[in-house]
């Protein structure tokens, strides 16, 4: 047996020992799981706990039966250090290490040990698997005189594998480039910047992951919010962190921030230049206003002794009253009414009492007015004066007026908002109605949760305060006081939390616009518009971001030019900025390609350099406009026969082909793109989306036309 079968087979020992000690830890777990749900000598709420505690364990156990161990360190000392998944530790022996957690500090060397700068390691392993069992090994010598490095064997074995239907996690594969960023210690907003393949998400993921191995108490009890642009893209990403073992994260679409909507629709790009600048923050509160009324005419109430009238003068003092409160509309209300009430019954007592009651008869004139106030109270045509003065509003209800009402549209300056279905929700209302829930103020209804049940969240509520006054001095207020609604007291925040509420911490984040959230993570952010940011600011009042982005591919017209525009107003001096430079997924063939269109459109950005080359060229196909359908399943037929995936990427309207945007984030073995000058028609969000299309392939680019190649993409081959 040579040396190398030698040593694979002590690698399988080793690996089928981690597996035998994972399975007995389950084994343990589980037991106490059903422990945990007998509740056997626990109360309800101890039961509920331990319940969480166990399950979050064995969900982290689970994640580990596929890739349990993939590398191994071996020092100048002779020490060996396994990596992986999970860490695990032989009980045996004093606890001592049997496999290092790949985000714990004594791994990172794993991922930034090189040739040059070996870290006191002379040997860096990457074992191959396939389920349990260890198919192979590669090594890299480490602290060579040359400097040279063998160490890409893994990494290009992974970018040229096929792709399958979800993002895959690179926990084997972490380049130091990456690492550095993953690890950064940065308690504010960290922008990563890259273009296409350089890895920018998956690595706005593991840093996640190593957020919540490292302040796992602290994270785990708000959870993390991921937006991403689509639902296709939060599909593609969603088994990454799931893989790494953690599960208490929402991933959403910037359409899914208002609980009970899911809006994809778009408006076109002036509505949405509109809708998604600070601009809009005038609009909705002269919509407010314009729903505050002063009568043109005086309103009569006939009482049962007496008609009292509601004029212009009597209106607009109550009026000036609640807007002076300072308090959101529909709370506004009880000023608005507290004024209109006051004078009436004023009205009413001197009309009753006329020539024989006067204020020195207090008892009388107090009884007088108890049984007036109590009249108007159950008055029906006091009320529906009230509802027509100062109504009660709804976000989806005020905005929906406005939009599908010219007059009122007119009377905030606004007609270009017009639409025939005013609660036709696009993407770019939900920031809106997000700002509606503050302007306009919820109706409170009376909770009947008991003391006992208060008290059973009460850690919870603790460990959100915590997190906001620690950290609350560097909260920045800005003009429009945006976080007069963040900083809510602990009982408040316990009342929607009680025993009997089984859901995780990610289900109830979900299904509650008042959840604030330790951590967020924007992918795709240069499409959020300054309206989006507003609403991602509340969900995360410690500022603590992870945002990913591109700026060459924005398409949205709301969205950033600029980070510092974006961020600055939030936090200034509080945000880091790095840059991805390799592009890890895009050959070099096909970059060149989509790096002769960035140069047309955006030449002060350099195109990231790609680590390997494919040796297909891209090529493109002139057709007529009969034979596209012939050509795109021809294109499908060839690429069925092949292992990986494929797409066909168009403009609206082409049979069997889905739109750029719909693609952004994800990734293809094979791509066709159909009429790029169609694309390119769009301007500047055509040429966005083009390069969008023409970087998502990571092996085979293919273009037909029936309309001329647009020059920009000349180095296309016939």
């Amino acid at each position: 047996m040579s040396q190398h079968e030698q040593e694979l087979e002590c690698e399988r020992a080793y690996v089928a020992g981690l597996y035998e000690r994972l399975d007995a830890e389950r084994g343990r777990v589980e037991s106490r799981y059903s422990e945990a749900l007998r509740g056997t000598g626990a109360s309800a709420m101890e039961r509920d706990v331990e319940v969480r505690a166990q399950h979050r364990e064995l969900k982290r156990l689970g994640v580990a039966d596929h890739g349990l161990c993939f590398g191994r360190l071996d020092s100048v000392d002779g020490e060996a250090r396994y990596i992986g998944r999970i860490g695990l530790f032989d009980e045996d022996d004093d606890y001592r290490p049997m496999l290092l957690d790949w985000r714990a500090p004594a791994a990172r060397p794993f991922y930034t040990a090189t040739a040059a700068s070996p870290e006191d390691m002379r040997r860096r392993r990457q074992l191959h698997t396939r389920g349990r069992q260890v198919t192979g090994f590669t090594d890299e010598v480490l602290g060579r005189p040359d400097g040279e490095s063998d160490g890409d064997a893994a990494l290009l074995a992974a970018v040229n594998a096929p792709r399958g239907e979800g993002m895959r996690d690179i926990v084997a594969t972490i380049q130091a480039e990456q690492d550095r960023i993953i690890r950064l210690d940065h308690q504010g907003v960290l922008v990563i910047e890259g273009g296409p393949g350089t890895g920018k998400t998956v690595v706005a993921l593991h840093r996640v992951a190593y957020l919540l191995y490292t302040q796992r108490e602290r994270m785990e009890r708000s959870g993390v919010l991921v937006v991403g642009p689509n639902p296709a893209f939060l599909n593609h990403i969603g088994r990454v962190l799931p893989s790494l073992g953690e599960s208490d994260v929402v991933f959403a679409t910037t359409g899914d921030l208002v609980p009970g909507l899911h809006v994809t629709a778009e408006d076109v790009p002036e509505v949405a230049r509109l809708k998604g600048s600070r601009k809009a923050l005038d609009v909705l509160r002269a919509a407010v206003a314009e729903r505050q009324g002063v009568p043109e005419e005086p309103r009569h109430v006939e009482l049962e002794d007496v008609t009292v009238r509601i004029d212009a003068a009597t209106a607009e003092w109550a009026r000036q009253e609640a807007r002076d409160s300072g308090l959101p509309h529909n709370e506004a209300r009880a000023v608005f009414t507290e004024i209109v009430t006051y004078v009436l019954t004023e009205r009413a007592i001197g009309r009753i009492g006329k020539g024989w009651l006067t204020r020195e008869n207090k008892e009388v004139w107090e009884n007088l007015r108890a049984d007036l106030l109590a009249e108007l109270a159950e008055h029906t045509g006091f009320t529906e004066v009230l509802d027509d003065l100062w109504p009660v509003l709804t976000p989806q209800q005020l905005l929906a007026d406005l939009y599908s009402s010219p007059e009122r549209l007119r009377a905030v300056g606004e007609e270009s908002l017009h639409r025939a279905e005013g609660a036709a929700w696009t993407v770019s209302d939900v920031p809106l109605l997000d700002e509606l829930v503050d302007l306009l103020g919820e109706v409170k209804t009376t909770g009947t949760a008991t003391d006992a049940e208060q008290a059973a969240e009460a850690e919870y509520a603790a460990g959100v305060m915590e997190i906001l006054q620690t950290e609350r001095h560097d909260l920045m207020d800005d003009e429009d006081h945006l976080l007069a609604q963040d900083l809510v007291r602990s009982e408040d925040l316990a009342e929607r939390f009680v025993e009997h509420d089984t859901r995780d911490v990610a289900e109830r984040a979900a299904a509650d616009r008042d959840w604030t959230y330790r951590h967020v993570v924007v992918d795709e952010a240069q499409e959020l518009s300054e309206m989006d940011w507003r609403v991602l600011m509340r969900r995360c009042p410690t500022r603590s971001f992870t945002v990913v982005g591109d700026l060459a591919q924005r398409r949205s017209a709301a969205g950033a030019h600029t980070w510092a525009g974006m961020l600055d107003r939030y936090v200034p001096g509080r945000w880091a900025y790095r840059e991805l430079t390799v592009n890890y997924r895009t050959p070099a063939e096909i970059m060149e390609v989509a790096a002769a269109l960035l140069a047309d459109f955006a030449p002060e950005v350099t195109p990231p350099d790609s680590v390997r080359s494919c040796g297909v060229q891209p090529w493109h196909r002139e057709v007529s406009e009969c034979g596209m359908a012939s050509a795109i399943e021809e294109f499908d037929r060839q690429e069925a026969a092949r292992e990986g995936t494929s797409v066909v990427i168009g403009p609206r309207g082409v049979p069997g082909a889905v739109l750029p945007a719909e693609t952004k984030g994800l990734e293809f073995d094979a791509v066709l793109v159909v009429e790029p000058a169609r694309i390119l028609a769009e301007g500047d969000r055509g040429v966005a989306e083009l390069y969008v299309a023409l970087t998502r392939a990571t092996q085979r680019l293919g273009v037909v036309h029936a309309e001329p190649l647009p020059e920009v993409l000349s180095l296309l081959s016939s």
